[in-house]
Protein backbone atom coordinates (compact mmCIF):
# COMPACT_ATOMS: atom_id res chain seq x y z
CA UNK A 1 0.00 0.00 0.00
CA UNK A 2 1.28 3.34 -0.67
CA UNK A 3 2.67 4.82 2.60
CA UNK A 4 0.65 7.77 2.89
CA UNK A 5 -2.51 6.52 2.36
CA UNK A 6 -1.26 3.50 4.90
CA UNK A 7 -0.53 6.64 7.36
CA UNK A 8 -4.05 8.15 6.93
CA UNK A 9 -5.86 4.81 7.30
CA UNK A 10 -4.12 4.15 10.55
CA UNK A 11 -3.65 7.15 12.44
CA UNK A 12 -5.95 6.76 15.82
CA UNK A 13 -6.90 9.49 18.09
CA UNK A 14 -4.96 8.72 21.53
CA UNK A 15 -6.33 9.49 25.08
CA UNK A 16 -3.09 8.52 27.38
CA UNK A 17 -0.34 9.07 26.97
CA UNK A 18 2.97 8.53 28.54
CA UNK A 19 5.58 11.08 29.88
CA UNK A 20 8.29 10.58 27.36
CA UNK A 21 9.20 13.97 25.78
CA UNK A 22 8.72 14.18 21.97
CA UNK A 23 12.50 15.31 20.33
CA UNK A 24 12.67 19.17 19.77
CA UNK A 25 13.69 18.27 15.73
CA UNK A 26 10.56 16.12 15.35
CA UNK A 27 7.86 18.48 16.88
CA UNK A 28 9.28 20.94 14.37
CA UNK A 29 8.78 18.79 12.06
CA UNK A 30 4.88 18.44 13.06
CA UNK A 31 4.82 22.37 13.38
CA UNK A 32 6.27 22.37 9.77
CA UNK A 33 3.82 20.14 8.40
CA UNK A 34 1.02 22.50 9.94
CA UNK A 35 2.18 25.54 8.21
CA UNK A 36 2.06 23.65 4.54
CA UNK A 37 -1.86 22.76 4.74
CA UNK A 38 -4.02 24.73 2.59
CA UNK A 39 -5.83 27.67 3.76
CA UNK A 40 -8.69 29.88 2.15
CA UNK A 41 -7.02 32.35 -0.40
CA UNK A 42 -3.71 31.13 0.87
CA UNK A 43 -3.52 33.88 3.50
CA UNK A 44 -2.26 31.60 6.50
CA UNK A 45 -3.40 34.04 9.11
CA UNK A 46 -2.87 31.07 11.35
CA UNK A 47 -0.79 30.59 14.63
CA UNK A 48 0.80 27.86 16.21
CA UNK A 49 1.90 28.01 19.68
CA UNK A 50 3.50 24.99 21.33
CA UNK A 51 3.53 24.29 24.75
CA UNK A 52 5.80 21.42 26.34
CA UNK A 53 6.36 22.40 29.31
CA UNK A 54 4.11 20.59 31.64
CA UNK A 55 3.20 23.22 34.37
CA UNK A 56 1.21 25.45 31.69
CA UNK A 57 0.10 22.54 30.10
CA UNK A 58 -1.48 21.70 33.39
CA UNK A 59 -2.54 25.38 34.40
CA UNK A 60 -4.31 25.41 31.22
CA UNK A 61 -6.22 22.64 31.95
CA UNK A 62 -7.00 23.89 35.25
CA UNK A 63 -8.68 27.16 33.50
CA UNK A 64 -10.43 24.66 31.32
CA UNK A 65 -11.87 22.84 34.23
CA UNK A 66 -12.82 25.80 36.40
CA UNK A 67 -14.52 27.60 33.14
CA UNK A 68 -16.23 24.53 31.64
CA UNK A 69 -16.89 22.38 35.18
CA UNK A 70 -14.80 19.42 33.75
CA UNK A 71 -13.44 18.16 37.30
CA UNK A 72 -10.55 16.52 36.65
CA UNK A 73 -9.45 17.79 32.99
CA UNK A 74 -6.07 17.43 31.86
CA UNK A 75 -5.83 17.16 28.04
CA UNK A 76 -4.70 13.40 28.58
CA UNK A 77 -1.31 14.17 30.00
CA UNK A 78 0.56 15.04 27.10
CA UNK A 79 3.89 15.99 26.51
CA UNK A 80 3.14 18.90 24.17
CA UNK A 81 -0.21 20.74 23.10
CA UNK A 82 -0.63 23.10 19.92
CA UNK A 83 -3.09 25.74 20.25
CA UNK A 84 -3.75 26.56 16.96
CA UNK A 85 -5.23 29.57 16.65
CA UNK A 86 -6.33 32.40 13.59
CA UNK A 87 -7.65 35.68 13.08
CA UNK A 88 -11.26 35.73 14.05
CA UNK A 89 -12.16 37.95 11.49
CA UNK A 90 -10.79 35.63 8.45
CA UNK A 91 -13.93 34.13 6.85
CA UNK A 92 -12.00 30.37 6.89
CA UNK A 93 -10.34 30.70 10.21
CA UNK A 94 -11.84 26.96 11.62
CA UNK A 95 -11.56 25.47 8.25
CA UNK A 96 -7.72 26.63 7.90
CA UNK A 97 -7.06 25.18 11.20
CA UNK A 98 -8.70 22.00 11.00
CA UNK A 99 -6.87 21.53 7.57
CA UNK A 100 -3.55 22.31 9.65
CA UNK A 101 -4.45 20.37 12.54
CA UNK A 102 -4.71 16.95 9.93
CA UNK A 103 -1.18 17.83 8.79
CA UNK A 104 0.24 17.58 12.55
CA UNK A 105 -2.01 14.50 13.21
CA UNK A 106 -0.67 12.74 10.26
CA UNK A 107 3.11 14.36 10.60
CA UNK A 108 2.71 13.17 14.41
CA UNK A 109 1.72 9.73 13.11
CA UNK A 110 4.45 9.06 10.70
CA UNK A 111 6.80 9.48 13.33
CA UNK A 112 5.56 7.11 16.21
CA UNK A 113 3.78 9.98 18.67
CA UNK A 114 0.37 10.08 18.87
CA UNK A 115 -1.89 12.76 18.69
CA UNK A 116 -5.67 14.05 19.56
CA UNK A 117 -7.97 16.80 18.47
CA UNK A 118 -8.85 19.52 21.32
CA UNK A 119 -12.11 21.29 21.21
CA UNK A 120 -12.52 23.15 24.93
CA UNK A 121 -11.25 26.42 23.83
CA UNK A 122 -13.02 26.91 20.55
CA UNK A 123 -16.32 28.69 22.27
CA UNK A 124 -14.03 30.43 25.47
CA UNK A 125 -11.15 31.88 23.98
CA UNK A 126 -12.42 35.26 25.52
CA UNK A 127 -13.86 34.20 28.90
CA UNK A 128 -11.22 36.54 31.09
CA UNK A 129 -8.98 33.70 32.84
CA UNK A 130 -8.87 31.72 29.29
CA UNK A 131 -7.96 34.81 27.37
CA UNK A 132 -5.25 36.25 30.16
CA UNK A 133 -3.58 32.49 29.34
CA UNK A 134 -3.73 32.95 26.05
CA UNK A 135 -1.96 36.48 26.12
CA UNK A 136 0.81 35.47 28.62
CA UNK A 137 1.61 32.63 25.63
CA UNK A 138 1.91 35.58 22.77
CA UNK A 139 -1.80 34.46 20.80
CA UNK A 140 -2.70 37.41 19.31
CA UNK A 141 -5.83 39.59 20.92
CA UNK A 142 -7.48 39.20 17.49
CA UNK A 143 -7.19 35.36 17.47
CA UNK A 144 -9.27 32.13 18.50
CA UNK A 145 -8.00 28.98 19.46
CA UNK A 146 -10.01 26.86 16.65
CA UNK A 147 -8.75 23.94 18.14
CA UNK A 148 -5.72 22.03 20.03
CA UNK A 149 -3.03 19.45 19.01
CA UNK A 150 -2.52 17.20 22.06
CA UNK A 151 1.05 15.37 21.01
CA UNK A 152 2.64 12.55 23.17
CA UNK A 153 3.53 8.85 22.99
CA UNK A 154 0.87 6.73 23.76
CA UNK A 155 0.39 4.84 27.31
CA UNK A 156 -0.69 1.81 25.33
CA UNK A 157 -1.53 0.23 22.41
CA UNK A 158 -3.90 2.21 19.76
CA UNK A 159 -7.09 0.09 18.91
CA UNK A 160 -6.20 -0.77 15.19
CA UNK A 161 -9.95 -1.85 14.05
CA UNK A 162 -10.68 -1.41 10.43
CA UNK A 163 -13.46 1.92 10.43
CA UNK A 164 -16.52 0.44 8.65
CA UNK A 165 -18.78 3.25 8.82
CA UNK A 166 -19.88 6.33 6.69
CA UNK A 167 -21.27 6.88 3.10
CA UNK A 168 -18.60 6.28 0.08
CA UNK A 169 -21.20 6.70 -3.41
CA UNK A 170 -19.38 7.00 -6.90
CA UNK A 171 -21.52 8.09 -9.48
CA UNK A 172 -20.58 7.79 -13.37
Amino acid sequence: MNPVIENILTRRSVRAFNEKQIPRDELEQILKAAIYAPSGMNRQTWQFTAITNHEKIQALAKIIEKVLDRKGYNFYNPAVIVLTSNDRESCWAKEDNACALENMFLAAHSLGIGSVWINQLQNISNEPEVRAFLREVGIPENHEVFGIAALGYAEKAVNQDIRKTGIIKIIE
